[in-house]
């Protein structure tokens, strides 16, 4: 039987598409793999695929860890499949507990890193705050309040998550803020919370619990230096505002 050559050239492309499909990456020249790419080029040298290709390492049965870490990205972005959590990740095709494990430590040590940056560094505005924190904040579906400890220095000696949830005046208790700043000999404290809608407007309730805190902080000589909101892009300074 006789082809015609747009019939065997249109075979010859499917073919190469088909194997391309199934290429497993020890298939992949090895000047062209990702790990092998980060150790001569360096780390900057890789797409955003490449880098998360070589934390996931191996892909699935359909898919090399290349095309899937593309598949990925382009479909969810970088920063919603950092919202997600390890239920959501694995409602995603090819996403097991292991790998929806290694992409949450991966946002995680991100997160972590940004914070780490500041240490050291004095805390003498708002904008210092929303810097400090907004990297634990950034993308989270439920309010945190979050107390910052300073020294004489303003440098921060601890964060503690004080509660998550709606923010409310009998949830945060000045029992609970202030116990710990007592046990670490705090010289003053800032209190921080997200709101999820990204607006970092104050409501009611946070006048009312900003209101109570400070209070307490005066009758126990514990400074509170602000009451920070952090949105998605921009916060709110109670200080700034001056209602302190």
């Amino acid at each position: 039987m006789r082809y015609s050559i747009g019939t065997l050239v249109l075979v010859h492309i499917l073919t190469h598409r088909i194997i391309f499909y199934f290429m497993r990456i020890k298939d992949i020249v090895v000047s062209g793999r990702p790990r092998e790419r980060l150790t001569c080029l360096g780390a900057p040298a890789l797409s955003d695929a490449e880098l998360f290709a070589i934390i996931l390492k191996t892909g699935n049965r359909n898919e090399n860890v290349i095309d899937m870490s593309n598949r990925l990205i382009s479909k969810y972005g970088l920063e919603k499949l950092a919202r997600c959590s390890v239920g959501e990740l694995q409602k995603i095709n090819g996403i097991g507990p292991a790998k929806a494990c290694q992409i949450l430590s991966l946002f995680e040590l991100g997160k972590r890193h940004a914070s780490i940056k500041r240490d050291g560094i004095p805390i003498k505005t708002a904008k210092d705050v929303f810097d400090y924190v907004s990297p634990k904040l950034n993308g989270l579906e439920k309010e945190q309040f979050i107390v910052l400890h300073l020294d004489t220095k303003n440098n921060i000696t601890k964060n503690e998550i004080v509660s998550v949830g709606i923010l409310n005046a009998s949830i945060i208790h000045p029992r609970e803020i202030f116990k710990s700043a007592i046990k670490e000999s705090s010289n003053s404290i800032i209190l921080v919370h997200n709101h999820p809608s990204g607006d970092p407007a104050p409501s009611n309730e946070d006048r009312d619990v900003t209101r109570q805190l400070c209070s307490a902080g005066e009758l126990l000589s514990i400074s509170v230096l602000d009451h920070v909101i952090v949105g998605a892009n921009g916060y709110y300074s109670f200080k700034e505002e001056g209602c302190f």
